[in-house]
């Protein structure tokens, strides 16, 4: 299967073409069963090794270290902003607000507990990443994210700041190296980098669980999940199995340092061309921009043209461009599964664009 069309989709974002068709296959004929993949049993032996590879290359591929549990959840990011201070939160937790999504998980902890905002650039709408912040000696954690899929900003390093650290990495997990042990936990919506929508990953330090005395719903309880290996209730299968057909093949493209390569190729190439088309511009600080998420807007002496360039981009193959409803603009998400020809047709298209309306 050939991609005609590429898909910039911030998510549910573009699989890669041997995920899809593995998933299709499943769906048909799971294991050659004569059954759907949707129709067995999740405790049936065929499903429990799909859970167990997937969660076995996770380790592996992240270096995940003993004494951590991987696990798949339903809910997506959203309830992880509830379930982190539920299960985390004792006296007082810290947030870095870095974008909407950081804001968000903030806001919700605040429901369980004392939260501190170390930092954030909310006044400069998002386009930098704090960096100059201290966080309390007490918090039980400073909560990160470590992608701003929004305003295209990204944190590419594990902080060191004295206390546990909880990271959102829903769209960039397994796009660099990560000390996981810097970490009591790192989470994600799956539909960027992962999977399809459906799942959430969760990596957890076993004994950070259970220590903050507060009798929880046992759907809500990590320590519930970690005892049953994600098999407390029926787990999210397909997304589960699509999850462990883009494992193997991250392993087999040559793992994360591989897929970090393949990002900065695909940034550096991207955004040279929005530095140098005169028509574009980028919107995040240089020094913090994503390469997962480019954002950039028409210069304002062509903001007449946004709508021309959208539509431009769409016949050539070019989908799903348009930056978040909130922001405006343009947002090229690059994940793990774009090609770099994706990116060259988007950078052929902006050079062509600019042509028609500059030089001519």
């Amino acid at each position: 299967m050939t991609h005609k069309v590429y898909n910039f989709g911030a998510g549910p974002a573009m699989l890669p073409d041997e995920v899809v068709e593995a998933t299709a296959q499943a769906v048909r004929d799971f294991d050659g069963m004569g059954l759907s993949l949707m129709e067995i049993g999740h405790r049936t032996p065929q499903f429990k090794a799909v859970l167990a590879e997937a969660q076995s290359l996770m380790k592996e591929l992240l270096h995940v270290p003993e004494g951590y549990s991987v696990l798949f959840l339903g809910g997506g990011a959203r309830l992880q902003f509830d379930m982190i201070p539920m299960n985390l939160l004792r006296h007082k937790a810290a947030y870095l607000d870095s974008g909407h999504w950081a804001h968000q998980a903030m806001d919700e902890a605040r429901l369980w507990g004392e939260v501190v905002n170390v930092a954030s650039s909310a006044n400069d709408n998002y386009t930098y990443v704090p960096s100059q912040f201290s966080v309390p000696a007490d918090a039980d954690y400073l909560h990160i994210t470590t992608n701003n899929t929004i305003y295209g900003t990204e944190l590419r390093k594990d902080l060191d700041v004295g206390v546990p650290l909880v990271a959102d990495m829903s769209s960039d997990i397994l796009t660099r190296d990560i000390d996981v042990e810097r970490y009591d936990m790192i989470y994600g919506g799956a539909q960027k980098n992962l999977s399809m929508a459906g799942t959430t990953f969760v990596i957890v330090r076993n004994d950070a669980v259970g220590r903050t005395g507060r009798k929880l719903p046992a759907m809500l309880d990590y320590a519930v999940h970690i005892a049953h290996q994600s098999m407390y209730n029926t787990p999210p299968m397909l997304p589960i199995y699509t999850a462990l057909q883009t494992l193997r093949w991250v392993k087999a493209q040559g793992g994360v340092t591989e897929m970090e390569r393949r990002a900065k190729r695909r940034a550096a190439l991207l955004y040279a061309e929005v530095d140098r088309n005169k028509l574009f511009c980028g919107t995040a600080r240089r020094d913090d921009r994503s390469l997962m998420n480019i954002c950039f807007v028409m210069n304002k002496a062509y903001a007449h043209l946004a709508d021309d360039f959208a539509n431009f981009a769409a016949q050539r193959g070019i989908y799903a461009i348009k930056g978040h409803r909130s922001v405006g603009g343009f947002r090229a998400s690059c994940y793990n599964a774009m090609p770099i020809e994706g990116v060259q047709a988007l950078v052929d298209c902006m050079k062509e664009f600019e042509t028609l309306h500059i030089n001519n």
